[in-house]
């Protein structure tokens, strides 16, 4: 009953609203105006309508919320290890005011051609790898497209396809002021999801599982061997592109890699060595936020691709099959978008101070083969098992005599959380892994010194019930 009233008088408000504007344009154009008057209100008109049709979308927008915030069932007190979510209210929130680049659309929107490119490889070989870019209701989308744009060195090996969902028009007028430098593909499948009570909460998070599932069975039906996935919150770093050119060979060669990413989870500037934007590392945590797979791997998880979630469940053993990423020591994403279907979980602790790599790094003239797993593990498992052995409060109060990396050990899930805290590093696990780990082993920069948060050398491998 509450929310039926709320429903009643905002209605009621936009309906007054709108005529009470009309009445006094009519009012004030007869004929005791001037001219001059009358060619201003004529100006004013298209802008007084366009002002009314944002109105009234926020208007529906906010009934859905009013709707979703009254009819919840949730007990105040219960608890849920997913996070919460109201996708509605996402809806509403995100980046409004929108962008004058955005608002520019409704009047200078361009049609985009609906078909994917179809060639496959360039002349010489190379593979022509497609930026995925998932899109929904963000007119801020423009910030991202701006920035891949900018930075893609070839039209004809990086095409970019944005792909669509939601449906909401001002996005994808945005979209198509990028014209022939990308092509928009849209979701056909808007239809509410099903789901038990206790899920509608999550309801945001089946859909992008639907939306990612059909994207990319679109994308690679065409016959692309790689493709890499850009969520529509994302910069990218001027070397992006030449990170995943130099990188993409790897995942051919190497059958222990499934993905490479351009984000570190633990890339906040205080942790990460600035001078080695070079460095890269293997990792059993699968990162995301811009990231590349091959069509064989595509094909492995599609027929079983889940409705919800697709991120932890990418995660879980089943699917990760003891596979590793590679990921660089600095970000070459970096996500604006706090407000979303997460509602920016992490995003104030963690997120926004992410360092995004302001320098091009050459990759595709280094030998990337010492990421092979053969050579890798030779080289890095040694390493870090003969550094001298030092505690937190050590390393905190800088009091460590030898120059050089150290090895911190942990031997236990709360001791590892209690550590990682205290350096201000991401403390959860997904599938007992966690975040940025190889072997358990959790890399990073402090005070000047390489770092390695390292389990015993007796490592029996990753702990499920520590997530």
């Amino acid at each position: 009953m509450r929310s039926r009233k709320v429903q009643v008088m905002v209605i009621g408000f936009f309906i007054m609203w709108t005529f009470i504007t009309y009445y006094v344009l009519l009012r004030t154009s007869n004929a005791q105006l001037s001219r001059k008057h009358q060619q201003q209100l004529k100006r004013l008109v298209p802008e007084a309508l366009a002002e009314q049709s944002k109105g009234l979308q926020l208007t529906r927008n906010l009934i859905e919320f009013l709707k979703y915030k009254y009819s919840s069932n949730e007990q105040p007190g219960t608890t849920t290890t997913t996070p919460r979510i109201s996708i509605v209210a996402a809806e509403i929130s995100n980046e409004i005011p929108a962008p004058e680049s955005a608002v520019k659309a409704t009047a200078e929107s361009k049609s985009t051609p609906s078909q994917i490119p179809t060639q496959t490889h360039l002349a010489n070989g190379e593979p022509v790898i497609p930026i995925l870019v998932f899109a929904c209701n963000r007119v801020s989308v423009v910030k991202c497209l701006d920035n891949l744009v900018q930075y893609r060195p070839s039209v004809e090996q990086f095409p970019i396809i944005v792909s669509q969902d939601c449906g909401d028009v001002l996005t994808k007028e945005a979209i198509q002021t990028f014209g022939k430098q990308l092509t928009l593909i849209e979701q056909p499948d808007l239809s509410d999801i099903v789901v038990l009570p206790k899920e509608k909460k999550f309801k945001g998070y089946y859909k992008i599982s639907r939306h990612y599932g059909w994207a990319l069975n679109t994308t690679f039906q065409i016959g692309f061997d790689f493709v890499v996935i850009v969520e529509d919150d994302l910069n990218v770093a001027p070397d992006f592109f030449e990170y995943f050119l130099a990188t993409h060979k790897l995942l051919k060669q190497d059958p222990s890699l499934w993905c490479v990413s351009a984000w570190n989870d633990n890339g906040k500037a205080n942790v990460v060595d600035t001078t080695r934007p070079d460095l890269l590392y293997r990792t059993d945590f699968f990162p995301g936020l811009g990231w590349m797979l091959t069509k064989e791997l595509w094909q492995e998880l599609s027929v079983k691709w889940p409705k919800s979630f697709w991120d932890d469940w990418i995660r879980h053993p089943e699917q990760r099959k003891d596979r590793v990423c590679i990921r660089p020591e600095i970000s070459r994403t970096r996500t604006f978008g706090k407000i979303g279907v997460s509602n920016g979980l992490f995003f104030d602790k963690y997120l926004k101070h992410i360092k995004l790599s302001e320098d091009f790094v050459q990759f595709s003239k280094i030998n990337m083969s010492y990421l092979l797993k053969d050579n890798y593990d030779k080289a890095f498992l040694k390493q870090v098992y003969v550094l001298p052995l030092v505690t937190f409060d050590e390393l905190r109060r800088n009091l460590i005599a030898l120059e050089g990396p150290v090895r911190i050990q942990y031997n236990n899930r709360d001791q590892y959380k209690r550590i990682t805290r205290m350096l201000g590093l991401m403390d959860d696990f997904k599938s007992g892994v966690p975040r940025t780990a190889y072997h358990g082993i959790v890399s990073f920069y402090y005070n000047k010194r390489r770092v390695h948060l390292a389990p015993n050398a007796n490592w029996k491998g990753y702990d499920l019930s520590w997530s």
